[in-house]
C-alpha cells in the first residue's frame, strides 16, 4: 500500500536537513535555478528540431527535491526571467522579461511548475522505484508540461488545436521521449544506489 508520508528524497540523503532549513532550501532553490538556466542554453542536435535539456532538469528537480521545493525552485526561476535575466531558451535573442514570457512559450513555462510538482509529489509517495513506475512518473510530468503549452498555443496564440499540436508537440516528441527515459533511469539508479530497501513500497 502506498502511504502519504515522505519516502525519502535524494536531496535529503545528500544534504540532510539542518538547524537552518530555510537557508538550506534557499541555497538548493538557487542551485536549481542555475541548473535550469544552464539547461535552457544547451542545444543538442535532434531531428526534427534541436532540443534543450530543460525539461530533463525540471523532471530531475521534482524527483530529487520533492514537490514543495521543486515547485518553489521553478517559480523562482520564472521570477528571474520576469525580472529580465536571460534565463530562458532563446533569450536575449527573442526578447526578455514578461514580453518573452507571454509569447509562445508561456504555457510551457507554467507546465514546468506543474511537471516538477507532480513528479515530486509522486516520488514522495513511493512511486518511481521500479523502471515501469519511474517511467510513468516521468511521463506524467512530461504530459503536464506539454498540456498547458499546447493549450496556450491553441487558444492564447489563436493557432487552433491542430496547428498547436503540429507545432508545439509533434516536433519535440522524440527528444522528450529520450529525456523522459533518461530521467526515469536516473530516478531508479538513485534509489538503488541509496540502498533504501526497507523504506519503499517497491513500486
Amino acid at each position: 500500500m502506498i502511504g502519504t508520508a515522505n519516502h525519502g528524497l535524494l536531496v535529503d540523503r545528500l544534504w540532510p536537513a539542518a538547524s537552518r532549513p530555510l537557508a538550506r532550501a534557499l541555497i538548493l532553490a538557487l542551485l536549481g535555478t542555475l541548473l535550469l538556466w544552464a539547461s535552457a542554453k544547451i542545444k543538442v542536435p535532434m531531428w526534427p528540431v534541436p532540443m534543450t535539456m530543460q525539461t530533463f532538469v525540471v523532471l530531475a528537480l521534482g524527483a530529487a527535491y520533492g514537490w514543495r521545493l521543486a515547485a518553489a525552485t521553478v517559480m523562482i526561476y520564472l521570477i528571474e526571467g520576469a525580472a529580465g535575466l536571460p534565463v530562458f531558451a532563446g533569450t536575449p535573442e527573442r526578447g526578455m522579461g514578461l514580453a518573452y514570457m507571454m509569447g509562445p512559450t508561456a504555457g510551457y513555462l507554467v507546465g514546468f511548475v506543474l511537471g516538477a510538482t507532480v513528479v515530486g509529489w509522486l516520488v514522495e509517495r513511493g512511486f518511481g522505484r521500479s523502471a515501469v513506475s519511474a517511467l510513468l512518473v516521468m511521463l506524467a510530468g512530461q504530459a503536464l508540461m506539454f498540456a498547458p503549452g499546447v493549450a496556450w498555443l491553441a487558444v492564447g496564440m489563436n493557432m487552433g488545436w491542430s496547428k498547436a499540436v503540429a507545432a508545439g508537440l509533434v516536433p519535440f516528441l522524440l527528444g522528450d521521449a529520450i529525456k523522459t527515459a533518461l530521467a526515469a533511469s536516473a530516478l531508479v539508479l538513485a534509489h538503488r544506489v541509496g540502498g533504501r530497501s526497507g523504506m519503499g513500497t517497491g513500486l
